[in-house]
C-alpha cells in the first residue's frame, strides 16, 4: 500500500474521527477514480475503519442521493465510512455539500479541482503522488 493513501487516511481520520462519514474520490476518468477509491478504502480498513464502497459511472445526482447516500445515512451503525468513486459530476454545485472529504484524482497535466480536500496524481497507479495546488494565485474566473 502506498504511503500516499496511508497519509490521506490519517488526515481524513484526524479531521473526521467518528460518526457516519462520506468521502468521494472523483476525477475526469471515473474508472481511475474507482481504483484510487479502492486503494484509499484499503488504507482506511487498515486503520480499523468499517468502510463501504460505491461507484457511480455517470454521477447522476438523484440516483446518487436515492440509492447510495440516503440508505447509508439511514443505517443503524454510527461509525462507517462510505467512499463513493466516479466522475467529476459527483462534485456538481448541488452535491458538493454531501461530502465530508473530497479527493480529486488526476493524471499528468489534467487540471485539479479547486474544491478538493486532497489531490492525488495517479499517472503511475503503483506510485501515486500527492499534489498541492495554490488556488490563491488563480483568477476568479478559474473553473467557471
Amino acid at each position: 500500500m502506498s504511503d500516499v493513501w496511508t497519509d490521506i487516511s490519517s488526515e481524513f481520520l484526524h479531521l473526521y474521527p467518528r460518526g457516519r462519514r462520506l468521502l468521494v474520490v472523483a476525477g475526469a476518468d471515473a474508472e481511475r477514480s474507482r481504483r484510487a477509491a479502492d486503494d484509499l478504502a484499503a488504507a482506511l480498513t487498515s486503520a480499523d475503519q468499517h468502510v463501504e464502497r460505491a461507484h457511480s459511472a455517470d454521477g447522476a445526482e438523484q440516483q446518487l442521493r436515492d440509492e447510495i447516500v440516503s440508505p447509508f445515512r439511514q443505517r443503524e451503525d454510527s461509525g462507517s465510512v462510505l467512499i463513493v468513486s466516479g466522475p467529476a459530476a459527483l462534485l456538481s454545485e448541488s452535491t458538493r455539500g454531501i461530502w465530508n472529504y473530497i479527493l480529486w484524482q488526476l493524471a499528468g497535466d489534467e487540471p485539479p479541482h479547486s474544491i478538493a480536500s486532497a489531490i492525488v496524481d495517479v499517472s503511475d497507479p503503483a506510485n501515486p503522488r500527492r499534489r498541492f495546488a495554490d488556488y490563491c494565485a488563480l483568477p476568479a474566473s478559474f473553473g467557471a
